[in-house]
């Protein structure tokens, strides 16, 4: 089975390693020399002249010279697995098995953008990592293989992303034998249950500390690296926030405003917010705020 990859994450890296590990027939790589656009961007060049694989370094996936280059090398799948833009038609219809994409969340639940950090964010206690055939809309196609998997409360952005990776690598092990001998089954998806997530922005990533102490947990951990951190603001200008921990032991603060800096000890800031408080652990504080100051 001759397989085509396209990707530029990190992800895609380990997955691409995978693929040549079970000893799969990958013709051709399509990928980015380097990215703004994906925080968690990792380059794919190494891996694929270690292992004599032809790489193609591409921004739009759907321009027609990477059409003509994709249709030359003549694949039966293409894998697709770490790529933030749309497959068109032009592309889905060259492979005869089709192109799979790749969704760490329950499908049809929570299809779009920022799976992950949108899981934290909302405080989910569960996911899945989810392998599918690709179509014309963003992750509704045939799903052929889907492992569930706990979001704990220390989770985070990073020790989530390395879960999803485990669980994925070894799911790409029991589907490519599978892709290649069509003996894999295809689940449809149902699409009277599906939802979208929509495309984070820069505001939605700015802690207020008019909320609860979870809601600003949730969102300090869904940022954290490998994306681009949460953010206060502090004598107008902007601070990332790495890590926070909930405070239910300090008494007496219900009469105190939310934002009031409560104590500051070391390096660590504790702020009231609605319902608790936020002591705030890892930061990039140029000055320490004071106690008595506000932080919105």
């Amino acid at each position: 089975m001759k397989i085509i990859f396209i990707g530029t994450v990190e992800f895609s890296f380990y997955a691409l390693e995978r693929l040549i590990s079970i000893h799969s027939n990958i013709i051709g790589v399509l990928t980015k020399k380097s990215s703004d656009f994906n925080s968690d961007f990792k380059d794919l060049t190494p891996l694929c002249i270690n292992n004599n694989i032809p790489i193609k370094y591409v921004e739009d996936i759907n321009n027609i010279d990477n059409i003509h280059w994709i249709k030359q090398l003549n694949p039966d799948i293409i894998f697709c697995f770490g790529w933030s833009s749309l497959i068109k038609q032009d592309l889905l219809n060259i492979p005869p098995k089709g192109i799979v994409g790749f969704h760490p969340a329950a499908l049809p639940n929570n299809r779009g953008r920022h799976p992950l950090i949108w899981a934290l964010v909302l405080g989910l206690n569960k996911s899945a990592s989810t392998f599918f055939f690709m179509n014309n809309d963003a992750d509704s196609g045939d799903i052929i293989s889907q492992k569930e998997f706990d979001i704990l409360y220390n989770d985070d952005a990073q020790s989530l992303y390395t879960k999803v990776i485990k669980i994925a690598l070894r799911q790409i092990e029991f589907f490519v034998p599978q892709l290649s001998n069509n003996t894999y089954n295809k689940i449809p998806q149902n699409h009277q249950i599906a939802n979208y997530w929509r495309k984070r922005n820069q505001k939605d990533g700015v802690i207020d500390f008019k909320m609860n102490s979870y809601a600003i947990y949730n969102l300090v951990r869904a940022l954290r690296k490998p994306y681009v951190g949460a953010s206060i603001y502090y004598n107008d200008q902007e601070v990332k926030i790495w890590k926070v921990k909930e405070r239910f032991d300090l008494l007496d603060i219900n009469n105190i405003e939310f934002g009031k800096v409560i104590k500051v000890e070391n390096n660590n800031i504790i702020v009231k917010c609605y319902d608790n408080a936020i002591e705030i652990i890892e930061h990039e504080f140029n000055t320490l705020p004071k106690i008595g100051e506000y932080i919105r």
